[in-house]
């Protein structure tokens, strides 16, 4: 699941950057989505 949100999120940052629509919020949701993920990391969670 988590995955397949931060894949999401980049496809959509990169159409953001190519077509320069959705402003910052995109970026700020690939933040957060980073965040999530390394927080995943470092906690140690399984699946």
């Amino acid at each position: 699941m988590l995955w397949t949100l931060i894949g999401i999120l980049v496809l959509f940052w990169v159409l953001g950057l190519v077509f320069e629509i959705g402003g910052g919020i995109i970026h700020i949701l690939l933040v957060i989505a980073l965040i999530v993920f390394i927080w995943n990391m470092v906690t140690g969670r399984k699946k």
